[in-house]
């Protein structure tokens, strides 16, 4: 029997780009070859599909050197023809990349049975590629275009769960289009201060993009500082004009995997985990792009997190029922807080989460019964049948 050939997309036009690279060497290391054909495209920075080039299985992250999709002189584009649906894949002559409109022999990629966006951020992870394969009638890894939208502003992810009755950190959201750019927002200090006084907010807080990841743009306030905030969302405003300030919440930060490959499963959940920060000694160390991914000695990752055996299935019953309420499908990681009194709250919901060997989905995943390579697989299984 022919082997099902499954499109693996990666890089792609967000913040996190390098991140969909090494996330897509780990995928494709582990990938099972004997069953599925893989057919690897990278995104470029700037939106070209890339078929051929530099092999995706080599990317690495290190603190030196953050891979990209680049093109090369054995690059092609990729050109996409919407009404022929699975077998609307196709390859242009290299010089398409740089006469945009130019008439060029299109070749067939062939047949696509599915695809795999290992897409994180904007232009991948927010719907925007989910939708354009709905148009296209091809079958896709993940959430569909209202979870993956829903779930990538984290704004509108706070009021599906509210609506579901689960909590969440209070915050306040911001339009930073109206501000005073050329003064880096200092102009609108006081007022954005007020703002945070209004909202009932405590300090410290955090300043975040609500369509960002990776802890890009974040910034934490420690108190009722003008300047300091003022820069913060300027910073944050960088990833997105809507930003988010939220009161900084005493509790465990506790990671949980949530899994339904098939439509209509209900979700499975992993033992919870937890990113133990090792700078001890740092008071205002938090999880950062560079403790996620560039500085080994950072974090590490522990799972079961080390909580009592009731907290660890409520937080299990919280992702189950977050994942739910967001209509999410295939794989989700949700990031909850558990405060001292045992209360768990939904801080975000990751729709196609960091997918490295040591990321935190695989690794709960491995701790609950199911390698990185089985979870790979059946994955894809479950959008085939």
């Amino acid at each position: 029997m022919a082997k099902k050939r499954i499109m693996v997309l990666y890089g792609g036009r967000a913040d996190e780009h390098s991140i969909s690279c090494v996330s897509t060497a780990g995928v494709l290391n582990a990938w099972n070859n004997d069953k599925f054909e893989a057919v690897p495209v990278g995104i470029t920075k700037d939106g070209h599909w890339v078929y051929g080039g530099t092999d995706p299985r080599s990317f690495k992250l290190d603190g030196a050197h953050m891979p990209t999709v680049e093109i090369t002189p054995e690059s092609r584009p990729v050109v996409l023809n919407i009404g022929q649906g699975r077998d609307g894949f196709l390859i242009g002559e290299h010089e398409g990349f740089f006469t945009p409109g130019a008439s060029q022999n299109l070749d067939s990629l062939g047949h696509i049975d599915a695809v795999f966006p290992v897409l994180h951020g904007p232009y991948g992870e927010d719907g925007t590629v989910q939708g354009l394969l709905e148009m296209m009638g091809v079958p896709y890894v993940g959430c569909g275009v209202f979870a993956s939208a829903g779930c990538m502003d984290k704004h509108y992810t706070k009021i599906l769960l509210q609506a579901a009755g689960i909590p969440v950190a209070p915050g306040i959201t911001l339009d930073t289009r109206r501000y005073d750019q050329t003064s880096g927002f200092a102009a609108d200090a006081d007022a954005l201060v007020k703002a945070v006084r209004d909202g009932g907010l405590e300090y410290p807080v955090f300043v975040k993009p609500s369509r960002a990841g990776s802890s890009f743009g974040v910034t934490k306030v420690d108190d009722e500082d003008p300047a300091a905030l003022a820069a913060a969302v300027f910073e944050a405003s960088h990833h997105d004009w809507r930003v988010l300030i939220e009161t900084g919440i005493t509790a465990r930060e506790i990671e949980c995997a949530v899994f339904a490959p098939r439509p209509g499963d209900e979700p499975r959940t992993s033992w919870p985990g937890e990113i133990v920060l090792d700078h001890v000694n740092e008071e205002d160390q938090f999880y950062d792009f560079d403790s996620k991914y560039t500085d080994a000695t950072a974090s590490h990752v522990e799972v079961p997190a080390k909580l009592p055996q009731d907290a660890l299935q409520k937080v299990r019953d919280v992702a189950a029922r977050a994942f739910t309420a967001v209509d999410g499908a295939g794989l989700s990681r949700v990031d909850t807080f558990v405060k001292p009194d045992g209360e768990v709250m939904v801080n975000e919901i990751n729709t196609m989460p960091g997918f490295t060997p040591i990321s935190m989905y695989p690794k709960a995943w491995e701790a609950s019964g199911m390698s990185y390579a089985e979870l790979i697989e059946a994955l894809i299984e479950g959008i085939l049948d």
